[in-house]
């Protein structure tokens, strides 16, 4: 039977409109005012040419390699044909290029290279957060060598020689010992099996081998050891005086494999681009860092700041969403008219605007204290009781916020093929890592328990912006009454810690001249009437405007 054009147009059942361009390639840092304005105002602004190159690749070829490196989860390799145990874990290329992105444009590095600079934590969290966007799991290795600079400081002739290659602009991922590479990474291992986030119930043993260099050896096992490819790890074990913190190098000081054994990677929800494992460690050797018995203390500098990135991370993954909604939106018709120009879309959109914005302000304000803190006794209290608030209520609202953004896609937002149901996957793991919820409400009981001065430095914060809006100036007394009413603070304590973190962000969103976003927040989040679910704004508010400034 012969077919022309005519006999194929018969058959032809519909074609392709009404779907909206690929939003990539686009610059994710240009097209994102809140971000510039925050990098600006929390005191990095000086660094917005670095920036500003990394969102042009954020938006351009990190997330083509996102797609590519989370497809291809990492492959486990426990020996080689000869049957010689090598205990590997094999990337697709576009993981290593990822790293080598991230690591070469400052995401672990960026902070310590310009530490003589007001500002460079901030613009560092600002290169982390362009990067989460593309990519989530790659931001796990990259955040840990980011922490581990101050923890290894406590040893001077570790951090002599381990710091350089830890703040290089070099990624290497090969199986090499460290001290043949330009650049490492670095893992950490707290977690075992019957503990989780009480580490003091590690049962991983670690016995003295040498007098001079501090060097043990460790037996026992980890539950999680986030990413296994990196040169060396931070753990967690009982020596004599206790729980100590250790440097444990992947290939051990005589340039042989270190006796750590992969026993599998952990089958995870989302976070597939990157490799999490249980390990058994069978006489590894690592190195003492700190004060033996003293571990939990030393690594929590090391916790402090992968909890910030916790912050970050899901003001990313969150960002990343909103983007994604309003591009779909803009080019998408319902009913005869764009979903964009619709008003009950325009309300959604317009309320996850300005939860992504508080998100990103109250970030980098946490961003700003840490950066501060070497100087400023107030910030680094600040700090110490922000981050636990902050890691609390932005990763707890980034699974809802991610949903609703999903829906605004309809059933596109389902499908694999876009970045939402990776997003969707990834949205609980920062709410998790690092101390699920109740661990961070009772860390901020803590503090405030036996810091007076993180107390004073919460209600400063609050003090800053006293009389600018009448609804956070009862919210702050009220918050105030409730934490001098110490009867069943800890059954209270998700209330409490949810009221700081939602009193902080609108002080945020009070700063700078766009005094309409922190009103229509405040109004919004601290009113006698507060909705839970996004896209119920008020009819007064200026959703096109919030719109316009989210992209």
């Amino acid at each position: 039977m012969h077919f022309d054009n005519e006999s194929a147009n018969r058959f032809a059942t519909h074609s392709v409109t009404n779907q909206p361009p690929p939003l990539a390639p686009y610059d994710a840092y240009l097209t994102d005012l809140p971000l510039q304005q925050a990098l600006a105002r929390e005191g990095g602004g000086w660094a917005a040419d670095a920036v500003a190159a990394y969102g042009a690749i954020s938006g351009g070829e990190l997330m083509a390699l996102g797609f590519a490196a989370n497809e291809s989860k990492p492959l486990f390799k426990p020996y080689d044909r000869f049957g010689h145990r090598i205990d590997e874990v094999q990337f697709h290329p576009a993981y290593h290029r990822l790293m080598e992105l991230g690591v070469a444009h400052g995401v672990p590095n960026f902070a310590w290279r310009n530490a003589h600079r007001v500002g460079a934590h901030v613009a560092r969290a600002a290169l982390m957060y362009l990067h989460g966007q593309a990519d989530q799991g790659s931001c796990c290795p990259l955040t840990m060598t980011y922490a581990s600079v101050p923890v290894i400081g406590h040893a001077q002739a570790l951090a002599k020689e381990w710091l350089p290659r830890i703040t290089a602009l070099e990624y290497d991922g090969r199986a090499l010992p460290a001290w043949c590479k330009q650049g490492n990474t670095i893992g950490m291992g707290m977690t075992e099996k019957q503990g989780g986030s009480d580490v003091r119930a590690n049962t991983t043993r670690a016995q003295r081998l040498t007098a001079q260099d501090d060097l043990y050896e460790l037996i026992g096992h980890k539950w999680f050891l986030s990413a296994p490819m990196c040169d060396a790890f931070l753990v967690l074990a009982q020596s004599e005086a206790g729980i100590s913190c250790f440097l444990l190098p992947r290939f051990a000081p005589n340039g042989i494999r270190n006796a750590i054994q992969i026993q599998r990677l952990k089958d995870k929800l989302g976070d597939w681009s990157n490799a999490s494992a249980e390990v058994e460690f069978h006489g590894a050797v690592g190195w003492l860092i700190g004060e033996e018995g003293r571990g939990v203390a030393t690594i929590l500098e090391m916790v402090a700041l992968t909890r910030q990135d916790c912050m970050i991370g899901s003001s990313a993954v969150m960002r990343q969403a909103l983007v994604q909604a309003i591009h779909h939106a803009r080019h998408r018709k319902a009913f005869g008219k764009l979903l964009s120009e619709q008003p009950l879309m325009q309300n959604v959109l317009a309320d996850l605007a300005l939860e992504s914005e508080a998100a990103l302000r109250f970030t980098l304000r946490v961003a700003r204290a840490v950066d501060a803190s070497q100087t400023d006794a107030g910030e680094a209290a600040f700090a110490r009781i922000a981050t636990a608030i902050g890691k609390y209520w932005v990763c707890k609202r980034c699974a809802p916020f991610v949903n609703e953004a999903q829906e605004c896609l309809g059933g596109a937002g389902y499908v694999e093929e876009s970045i939402l149901p990776r997003l969707y996957r990834q949205a609980p793991l920062n709410s998790i890592w690092e101390g699920s919820g109740n661990i961070q409400c009772l860390d901020v009981l803590r503090v405030l328990k036996r810091e007076p001065p993180a107390r004073e430095a919460l209600l400063a914060e609050f003090s800053s912006m006293q009389g600018a809006n009448r609804l956070l100036d009862r919210h702050v007394a009220r918050l105030v009454s409730a934490l001098d009413e110490q009867h069943d603070a800890e059954l209270r304590s998700r209330a409490l810690v949810e009221a700081m973190a939602v009193g902080l962000q609108a002080v945020q969103m009070l700063r700078g001249p766009d005094t309409y976003l922190g009103d229509l927040f405040c109004a919004t989040r601290l009113g006698d009437i507060t909705y839970r679910n996004f896209g119920t704004l008020p009819a007064d508010a200026p959703m096109t405007a919030l719109i316009e400034r989210a992209l």
